[in-house]
């Protein structure tokens, strides 16, 4: 074969053969990621954003609002199935009645059922002297002076017979507790039975009343002097040395900075924070619902004109 019919052939084959077409890229795999994001950069953002999943923010004064909900620190009483139940229970109750913000040193009026009082009701007005308990037992106890003797009434908050709980003066006090209203003068326990709500600013805080009760004198019921209160204001003057050397050997300073002890007698931050969690939505559904409510209660319809 002569070399110009070769130089032919090999024109001919080149112009018979089919181009390859490639359907995939040839580039290595960092090419292929800088060029996605090249594009990201150049594509417009889009206004429509895939839901996102977000946490409840539960507010701090949970734990002071609804201290019920926390279960016993103590592990021997702990029992994490019945405690999910209760709060359930609790939660239903709720949805039932109404169940005020309050604390000790707050006024409350509570009516509950009594098959015999006159009217199948009976109302007691006084001051939350102690709470206590956690969950379906937790409870209260309001004081009053009526007829210059001491009465108080022990509640369960979640007890079904009560019918409505009045929050007549909202406010706290120095102590966590007011049992040394027992020794106190009987002036700082008497409350009108007819007593008027005091109504409090929305969203305004608590208001704390530092006033200092005045004991009277020994025999007290409890040895307030070994109990470091702040509302107390003649402890000393009844008072011998013999009760000061008791009280002082009683003391026990170091145990503010016993970290085990606080922990052993209190619920971990965590844990309250996945408590609240679950019954946040349903707690919150009833605080709008309350303050609803309570416009409706305030707003006061004009007269028609004549």
């Amino acid at each position: 074969m002569n070399l110009s019919t070769r130089v032919m052939l090999n024109r001919l084959t080149q112009q018979c053969v089919y181009k390859r077409i490639v359907t995939f890229s040839t580039k290595t795999a960092e090419h292929a990621i800088e060029n996605q994001e090249e594009q990201k950069k150049e594509a417009p953002p889009t206004t429509s954003t895939p839901p996102v999943n977000r946490k409840p923010i539960i507010p701090a004064n949970y734990r002071f609002v609804y201290p019920e909900f926390l279960p016993d620190p103590k592990v021997e009483w702990r029992n994490l199935v019945r405690e999910k139940l209760e709060r359930l229970d609790m939660l239903d109750r709720r949805k039932q009645i109404d169940l005020p913000e309050f604390y000790v040193g707050s006024v409350l009026a509570v009516t509950s059922s009594d098959p015999h009082a006159a009217g199948k009701t009976s109302r007691f007005v006084g001051i939350c002297i102690n709470r206590d308990r956690c969950g379906l037992r937790a409870r209260f106890i309001l004081r009053n002076v009526i007829d210059h003797q001491g009465m108080e009434v022990v509640y369960e908050l979640y007890d079904p017979t009560i019918q409505k709980i009045e929050v007549l003066r909202l406010e706290k006090r120095l102590d966590d507790s007011l049992l040394y209203l027992r020794d106190a003068l009987p002036e700082y326990s008497t409350f009108d039975e007819n007593m008027e709500a005091e109504p409090l600013e929305e969203g305004a805080p608590v208001p704390v009343n530092d006033i200092k009760v005045v004991l009277r004198p020994r025999p007290w019921l409890e040895r307030w002097e070994r109990q470091n209160l702040r509302g107390v204001a003649n402890i000393d003057e009844y008072l011998k040395d013999k009760h000061r050397l008791s009280a002082a050997k009683m003391q026990k300073p170091w145990e503010k900075y016993d970290m085990m002890k606080d922990y052993r007698s209190s619920i971990p931050e965590e844990e309250q924070t996945e408590i609240f969690a679950e019954v946040h939505t349903e707690l919150h559904t009833l605080e709008l619902q309350r303050k609803r409510n309570k416009r409706k209660r305030t707003f006061i319809k004009p007269k028609q004109l004549a």
